[in-house]
């Protein structure tokens, strides 16, 4: 049996012969623009083309990339840092401060999806070719953490192409086309079909990859995808369906990766829409702005039969935003609201629902591991309980729109801190949405409490581990206390690579193809 549970090891490309790379995966990157879309298909795929200032290593810790080194400015002002010098575009423009200013006024932009990363930043300067501070409102010590995917555009490549703006909602030219500084550069987009990627010959670094052409191709079906790794159509699919990961493990020739990722998987809520959008009461008061139907849900969904059934055992239950894994995890607030379907049907009648009440469940089909199939179980735990989710299950290309565009009421969501940090989905999930000041851009319910948003700069700024941990544990006794989300479980890494394949997974599910050589 070939269960590999830890990460494996990467062979200098120079001791193999240059191969091709094959890969498979259920979710197609919805764009090539590294801030339209802040989404782990984007991010992670697009890791692969552009750069940022700083980058995360095989163990996720912060290390140089577009910048050599950084320090505090004096005061707790902000942030320098010195950039590398040499460094190509892959259309042979020379990379320099200037590109860095532009790439923050274009990723914190109002129409920009990366905005909230940028919420702390009060200005960034450029002090010379090769140098920028960043003053930042507070000190923030985790700052260089939070821009490890914040990824590099040419200037006058982007102002030449008319995108000195991302479009996060339709089409522009750096949909289909980009310009990065990154390992491999971008030789075919077709929206569905593949998505072709070359090694760049001026790239900087040192590439510990034999590579010479990576091939994606979106599989949405998984039987397909498993198909196509046992007749070795492909390398390599992320993820390989959980029923099927020990037979793969099983077969000859091929291997299942196994780890646990930083998402956590959850229910959000249309907390401030004065009406329910589907199901049979559809145009009704909004059941879900009571603290006690919330509550309901979350006692009549039985996380453990889950995991045991629809995930095999390979899950763990989740009661934060975050993992335990992760930096400002609250141990004393480990434990997740129990299954007890009468307590769940008290609150229903104490909310004034006694009968229960229709509503629209939205899901993707195509982006998290088993999603659709989560959703259909979670209909039938509630409709235990009187709820009668109407679950409009959907490909992500199209539910974020719909997420966006306020059309749900209750909804399934995956979220892995780009921070490894509690901090991470308080700003993005938690914090009152404000377009100005770049807070609260995927709060899609509405979630809002005024001492949620005044912890949050504070935590942002301390220093301090113990009194930055009690602030955290202080908000995440709010969010479990108000039922702004109901967190279910840890997703889990299952990947399925021919046994020739060595590569490094890490726990953002990112492919990283600068570590991947493919033996003989």
């Amino acid at each position: 049996m070939r269960l590999i549970l830890s990460i494996a090891a990467t062979c200098l490309a120079t001791q193999l012969p240059a191969e091709e790379f094959r890969w498979a995966g259920t979710t197609d990157p919805q764009t090539m623009d590294p801030h339209a879309v802040n989404a782990a298909p984007v991010l992670g795929f697009l890791n692969n083309v552009y750069e940022g200032l700083v980058r995360r290593d095989k163990e996720m810790r912060i290390e140089p990339a577009l910048a050599t080194s950084w320090e505090p400015i004096e005061g707790g002002a902000g942030w320098r840092f010195i950039l590398r010098e040499g460094v190509k575009f892959h259309g042979g423009e020379d990379f320099s401060a200037e590109d860095v200013i532009f790439s923050y006024e274009r990723a914190s932009s109002e129409e920009a999806d990366t905005s909230s990363w940028f919420a702390p930043v009060e200005r960034m300067e450029m002090v010379d070719e090769f140098t920028v501070d960043v003053y930042t409102t507070a000190p923030n010590p985790i700052f260089p953490d939070s821009i490890a995917n914040w990824m590099i555009m040419d200037s006058g490549w982007a102002e030449a192409n008319n995108a000195t703006r991302p479009n996060k909602e339709g089409e522009s030219y750096t949909t289909l086309n980009t310009n990065g500084t990154g390992a491999f550069r971008l030789t075919d987009r077709q929206p569905g079909l593949q998505t072709v990627l070359e090694p760049f010959d001026g790239w900087w670094g040192e590439m510990d990859s034999n590579i010479t052409r990576a091939t994606f191709t979106p599989i949405q079906n998984p039987a397909t995808a498993v198909a196509a790794l046992l007749s070795g159509d492909v390398d390599l699919i992320n993820p390989v369906p959980i029923q099927d990961a020990e037979r793969l493990s099983q077969a000859d020739g091929v291997k299942v990766i196994q780890g646990i990722e930083a998402r956590v998987i959850m229910l959000g809520f249309a907390l401030e829409a004065a009406t329910l959008t589907g199901g049979e009461n559809e145009g009704d008061a909004n059941p879900f702005t009571y603290q006690k139907v919330r509550q309901a849900i979350a006692q009549a969904i039985n996380v453990p039969a889950i995991l045991q059934t629809i995930m095999r055992g390979n899950a763990e239950p989740a009661s934060q935003l975050v993992s335990p894994a992760m930096r400002g995890y609250s141990e004393a607030l480990a434990a997740r609201p129990e299954y007890q379907v009468e307590n769940a049907r008290a609150l229903l009648r104490e909310a004034g629902y006694p009968d229960g009440f229709s509503f629209s469940l939205k899901c993707p089909n195509d982006r998290y591991l088993n999603d659709e199939a989560v959703c259909q179980a979670i209909t039938s735990m509630l409709a235990q309980v009187g709820l009668d989710a109407q679950l409009d299950a959907m490909p992500v290309r199209n539910y974020w729109p719909e997420l966006r565009e306020d059309n749900f009421d209750m909804y399934l969501l995956g979220w892995s801190p780009g921070t490894f940090d509690a901090e991470h989905p308080i700003r993005f999930l938690a914090a009152t949405p404000d377009a100005e000041a770049k807070l609260g851009s995927w709060n899609f319910g509405g979630f809002s409490n005024p001492e949620v948003d005044r912890l949050l700069p504070l935590i942002q700024s301390e220093i301090d581990e113990p009194t930055r941990q009690q602030m955290l544990d202080e908000v995440a006794s709010i969010i479990q206390d108000e039922v702004a989300y109901v967190p279910l479980y840890v997703q889990p890494l299952l990947w399925g690579a021919r046994e020739e394949v060595d590569l490094t997974q890490r726990a953002d599910d990112f492919l990283i193809l600068r570590w991947i050589t493919v033996g003989s």
